[in-house]
């Protein structure tokens, strides 16, 4: 079914779902999920785009079907974690090629679609100041490679340091891929500590399509990110829950969550995550604050 043009600023999500349909199901599944939502947004009235919103619902009750033994769609937290790393592992292996001065369409378009599963996100509520400039300096990169490609220049690898970057940081972008009518915005990059993000040894970043991942000798691996420990609190290795502490179901609910936290980043072998998650769920369960 053709997609209205009411609902084009939705194509680019709906595109990254139909990509990731056998590499990923979740990533195809909370794609989706974002363009239904922001679809209802943009016209559920007119004709045409109910009727394609509608089958877009049906296409989203089906997967939800048949993951149902899939703890990412399941369990928000635990799909919420999934598309972040998953996003920011396209961010690390897109900003690793530049700095390292390999530019190319791979590493353009892992930039871009990074800047999506930002977007994405949103689903499972606000985005962290850390993401929003995430996606603003993964969109601004895309478009300026990929202009700067178009017109035979060589880009400048890394941030750009100009004047007004924190006013340009603002800057809005529409969901469309990078053009040449659209202007770089110079701006810093995110200054993450990217220990909490762990990339397995060798492995390349996914691309969008299995046609453009490059060669092995084409583009060097991403090195996986040193990792970093929390120190333990001591005082939580014998918890016991104080005297007088009444936990309310809200308590336990948080604690359940910093549990699930922990172990989705045990999944990805973030040990400084798991920790902090863990420590936080005592921390509540023994003294009912966090």
């Amino acid at each position: 079914m053709a997609l209205p043009a009411q609902l084009r600023p939705i194509q680019h999500y709906l595109r990254t779902a139909q990509e990731h349909e056998k590499r990923d199901p979740v990533v195809t599944y909370y794609c989706r999920l974002y363009a239904m939502q922001t679809g209802m947004k943009l016209d559920s009235k007119t004709p045409e785009c109910r009727k394609f919103l509608v089958k877009l619902m049906d296409q989203l009750e089906s997967m939800k079907k048949e993951l149902s033994d899939n703890e990412s769609i399941t369990q928000e937290v635990v799909g919420n974690a999934h598309i972040e790393n998953y996003a920011l592992k396209l961010f690390m292996y897109a900003d690793n090629e530049d700095r390292g001065e390999r530019f190319h369409k791979n590493m353009i378009k892992s930039f871009y679609t990074s800047s999506l599963l930002l977007d994405v996100l949103s689903v499972f509520g606000e985005l962290s100041e850390e993401n929003i400039q995430h996606r603003k300096y993964a969109r601004w990169k895309a478009t300026y490679i990929h202009n700067c490609l178009k017109n035979g220049e060589t880009p400048q690898p890394g941030p750009a340091a100009m004047e007004g970057d924190e006013e340009a940081g603002g800057s809005s972008w529409s969901a469309d891929p990078p053009s040449q009518d659209q202007s770089p915005v110079p701006m810093d990059p995110p200054t993450t500590n990217y220990n909490n993000i762990q990339i397995p040894p060798g492995a390349h970043a996914p691309a969008n399509s299995p046609a453009e991942l490059p060669h092995p000798s084409e583009a060097a691996k991403p090195v996986p990110a040193p990792r970093s420990v929390p120190t333990v609190d001591h005082t939580l290795l014998n918890a016991q829950q104080q005297g007088g502490v009444h936990l309310t179901p809200e308590d336990f609910t948080r604690a359940q969550k910093f549990c699930k936290y922990a172990g989705s980043a045990l999944q990805y072998e973030d040990v400084g995550t798991a920790i902090q998650n863990l420590q936080k769920a005592l921390k509540l369960l023994t003294t009912g604050k966090e």
